[in-house]
């Protein structure tokens, strides 16, 4: 899909999108609009019920602005005829609904994210966000951003991860906006499909977990289907040639049945062997859909072999995204790469990891969806900051360079006195070289020595 003027284009991405896993995504989607100064808005609607809903909207703004190069403005995207139990009295009919449609059929880039799906769907199917959005979607130009709570929406059943996951609700689907459907793809989009934040518990698929989507899926028409989007993961699809681009660090799972595959970042296909997928369409030998079906015996999916052919990988594009890694790998190889550097009494090494450390922490701070472990990352950064400290004070030199002056004459006598059999006087200079913390050892190659690692 190469960039070009007056594109259209649907990006659905599982979560991370206003994290560094994502910038090199925006900033194709924002090459291909060509040049010039792209006309940016993103809904507030998913989140506007927030308290601190002007701080995630500042949030998203610094971070298209600094991270992409992209000023954008932020509109409530809110309609007064939402249900009166799910609108706000601050946000409700505070803007022109006319205007609303006209800016969200001209806007060149637009952009929903993080919140609560249901909330957002009770504002849009009222007002003139659904319908801008489908516009955009059959016959508009620009491209069309939805992430997380927002991507939920995008098919035509949505999951109320709200009122199931926090309030306990009895699993069940909304009414989604099916802007989808034009493509032939009657499914359920779920983010987060990967996600892992439950530990001991499982929070997989948006968090209901493979025992409550098991329960919703029953609930699915026969020829529907559930798009399972990982986090930090970008679905872009080309509404124009109908090619899909799968981007990012996971995949993006069909599952039908019980029956999953998975397509893994770096995939290339066209809208209608999606639809076989969805459909259930068996692909000729040499990548077919994995039998076995509901996973591995506990809940978990399996990866299905690769579907597409090898020439419809995009190797290139997944390495892009893969140099952005998630805050707890940042933490992980910051840890290695330190004591590796310390090891090696790589002074400026040590700095250089402090510092890339820091631009991480700064830069997952700016997340609007999700905390990847920020208060870890600062703990771990004060500790290398600590560590760094007491590595100056006790010197980066090798110890042996300081000592050798005093030590060398000393072995030099002592090695005199063995030759002369004087074996008394030489371990007498071995034990208080020992005292002084100093090993030393005799050796076909002769006399080594070191500081003692209890000294």
């Amino acid at each position: 899909m190469a960039p070009y003027p007056g594109c259209r284009v649907l990006a659905i991405i599982g979560s991370g999108e206003t994290s560094p896993t994502m910038v090199t995504v925006h900033r194709d989607l924002v090459s291909r609009l060509g040049p010039g100064r792209p006309q940016a808005m993103a809904l507030a609607t998913p989140y506007a019920f927030q308290e601190n809903a002007t701080e995630v909207s500042a949030r998203i703004q610094d971070y298209f602005a600094g991270s992409v190069g992209l000023p954008v403005r932020v509109t409530a995207g809110t309609s007064p005829q939402a249900d009166p139990a799910m609108a706000t009295p601050a946000i409700a009919g505070d803007e022109d609904q006319g205007r609303q449609a006209a800016d969200i059929a001209a806007v060149d880039w637009l952009f929903a994210g993080p919140g609560s799906p249901s909330y957002a769907l009770a504002h849009w199917r009222a007002g003139p966000v659904a319908a801008g959005l489908r516009h955009r979607v059959l016959a508009g130009d620009g491209v069309t951003v939805l992430a997380s709570a927002a991507a939920a929406t995008a098919g035509r059943f949505t999951l109320p991860v709200y009122e199931i996951y926090k309030a306990g609700g009895a699993p069940r689907w909304l009414a989604g906006l099916d802007l989808l459907g034009p493509l032939g793809l009657r499914v359920a989009v779920i983010p987060h499909y990967d996600n892992t934040e439950g530990r001991g518990y499982d929070t997989r698929h948006c968090y209901l977990g493979e025992r409550r989507l098991a329960i919703m899926e029953r609930e699915l028409p026969a020829d529907a289907a559930v798009l399972g989007v990982d986090e930090h993961t970008a679905v872009l699809i080309d509404l124009r040639t109908e090619e899909i681009e799968i981007r990012g660090r996971g995949g993006l799972t069909i599952r039908r049945a019980g029956n999953s595959v998975v397509l893994r970042a770096g995939t290339r296909l066209s809208a209608p062997e999606l639809r076989d997928l969805v459909h259930g369409v068996r692909r000729p030998a040499g990548g077919g859909a994995d039998p076995a079906g509901a996973g591995d015996g506990k809940g978990r999916d399996r990866p299905a072999q690769d579907l597409m052919a090898q020439d419809l990988m995009a190797q290139d594009l997944m390495a892009q995204d893969l140099m952005a890694l998630p805050l707890p790998e940042i933490m992980t190889a910051a840890e290695r790469e330190f004591a590796a550097a310390a090891a090696d009494r790589d002074a400026d090494a040590m700095v250089g990891v402090v510092l890339e450390l820091e631009t991480a922490v700064s830069q997952w701070m700016a997340d609007t969806d999700e905390d990847q472990g920020t208060e870890q990352a600062r703990a771990l950064l004060r500790s290398l900051i600590g560590r760094l400290g007491q590595t100056a004070r006790d010197g980066l030199a090798d110890p042996r360079d300081r000592l050798a002056p005093a030590v060398e004459p000393l072995l030099a006598l002592r090695a005199t006195l063995r030759a002369a059999g004087n074996y008394a006087a030489a371990d007498t200079i071995r034990d208080a070289l020992a005292a002084a913390g100093l090993d030393v050892s005799d050796t076909p190659e002769g006399t080594r020595w070191q500081p003692s690692e209890t000294a």
